[in-house]
């Protein structure tokens, strides 16, 4: 595998759940046992019952681009080989919000409200991160 230039993340305790769901081709989250609340960024607790049991709950991947920006600036030396680069914010299904890159297109040709299916991006031999696709609607 190549060397991977950009930041990663750091996997501790709590979030390692979220990491090993990546690894093997799930996306997960916290889930409160309390009100059923999907918690991302994970917290120790629940931010609508302030509960604090979870379980780590697989999700459909499947969501619609809220907003996205395209850099043309390389705030970051690993970023500059790949300007311009998309930065999105995904609405999951299940109502949560994420930050990705929309992956599969040209960046000129994503819009809000472009239905998105997860994609997983092995980047190291111990790190995955997800990015969306298009998905193409009936």
């Amino acid at each position: 595998m190549m060397d991977y230039l950009k930041p990663l993340p750091t996997i501790t305790d709590e979030n390692e759940p979220f990491w090993s769901g990546l690894e093997h081709g799930e996306l997960r989250f916290q889930r409160c046992g309390g009100c059923g609340h999907y918690r991302y960024p994970i917290a120790p607790v629940c931010p609508r019952c302030l509960a604090v049991d979870f379980v780590w709950t697989p999700v459909s991947g499947r969501g619609r681009v809220f907003s996205y920006v395209v850099f043309h600036h390389a705030y970051h030396r690993g970023f500059a080989a790949d300007l311009p680069y998309n930065v999105a914010l995904i609405r999951l299904e299940e109502g949560i919000f994420m930050f990705s890159n929309i992956v599969g297109i040209g960046n000129e040709a994503i819009v809000c409200d472009m239905p998105v299916m997860v994609d997983y991006e092995r980047v190291t031999d111990t790190i995955t991160l997800p990015r969306f696709r298009p998905v193409l609607m009936p």
